[in-house]
């Protein structure tokens, strides 16, 4: 006798699966998923040039550089909170590893922020920005050996160019000048930190949504944050909000919300090479603000950055997923939750 396909009636009420016919079979996912569209890249671009304004509002604050990553994090929270439950978010149980995981993420950028903050008062804008993202080179490489899928030759090429291109951003720093070379280790220091954090919210944007992972890990970086600053006897209480303010939504809500959306769009390749627009954008901002000249050397490699930004979006290799997907969560078990 022919067996009848329990997977299919599995959805139907009892009552109901005599008269109605069976429900289709959903469509098998594919071996490779779709490049990401115009706006994701889009959002991608977004995030690291608001990502790249951030140095500038830290050195147009009052309190101390720790504490203004305080309150770049507090501040931003009651936005992402909102913005979480617009999109549908709702409180349920959560495992431990993912607990776990939100609370190390939070730390790391906490602490990413601070050695940070402290690096950009000692080094160029574009030095500052280019050093707290060396993992425009560790986070591919993480990628390619968690997804197994190397690079294209075009690829590789890409990579290459970027990476020189970030080499001639280095300005002065060739120098091993002494007032820049204090700041560049803080950064340095929390580039790596911020691949660790990239890492982990690349695992929980496996399970929960964007902007409700971006949220939990903020929260769970705000006192590490304040426990440091009054450690160091900054000034925590600003006289002016503005640019504490335009911190938080600038670079919290807006660059790290995109950014959290991108993560689970591109492959690492792609991310990691896209982090090379804030020094560009910063490096701009650096010499119309503060005067600080960029040279034939930085401008070849603003050009070397955009050409490779451009080859690493053409003909991705049929197997490079995004990292949350190779961390074999589909799309349909992702959970909203705040």
């Amino acid at each position: 006798m022919h067996r009848p396909d329990l997977q299919r009636l599995s959805s139907l009420p009892d009552t109901a699966r005599a008269v109605l016919p069976p429900a289709p079979r959903p469509a098998p996912r594919p071996a490779s998923p779709p490049a990401p569209g115009l706006i994701a890249f889009a959002a991608l671009v977004v995030a690291n040039v608001a990502l790249a304004f951030g140095p500038w509002f830290v050195r147009a604050t009052e309190v101390g550089p720790v504490a203004a990553g305080f309150w770049r994090l507090t501040l931003a929270v009651p936005f992402l909170a909102v913005l979480a439950v617009q999109q549908g978010a709702r409180p349920i149980r959560l495992g431990w590893t993912l607990w776990a995981g939100l609370l190390a993420g939070g730390v790391c950028f906490a602490a990413d922020l601070g050695t940070w903050h402290l690096g950009i008062l000692r080094t160029t804008l574009a030095n500052a920005t280019l050093f707290g993202n060396v993992a425009t080179l560790i986070f591919p490489i993480y990628g390619f050996l968690i997804a197994r899928s190397w690079p294209t030759r075009m690829q590789g090429f890409a990579l290459a160019l970027a990476a020189a291109g970030g080499a001639l951003l280095l300005g002065q720093s060739y120098q091993l000048d002494a007032k820049n070379l204090a700041g560049d280790l803080f950064c340095l220091l929390a580039g790596l930190l911020y691949t660790v954090y990239f890492i982990l919210m690349a695992r929980a944007r496996a399970t929960l949504a964007p902007v409700s992972a971006l949220t939990l890990s903020t929260l769970a970086g705000i006192a590490p944050l304040l426990l440091f600053a009054l450690a160091m006897g900054e000034r925590v209480l600003p006289a002016h909000w503005g640019p504490l303010i335009g911190l938080a939504l600038c670079s919290q809500v807006i660059g790290q919300g995109l950014m959290i959306y991108a993560l689970g769009r591109f492959t690492p390749l792609v991310i990691g090479i896209a982090l090379l627009i804030q020094p560009v954008v910063a490096g701009l901002v650096g010499w119309l603000v503060y005067g600080e000249w960029l040279g034939t050397a930085d401008l070849a490699g603003v050009v070397m950055v955009a050409v490779a930004l451009v080859l690493v979006r053409q003909g991705p290799p049929r197997e490079a997923f995004p990292l949350e997907d190779a961390l074999d969560t589909p799309d349909l078990e992702r959970q909203e939750t705040v």
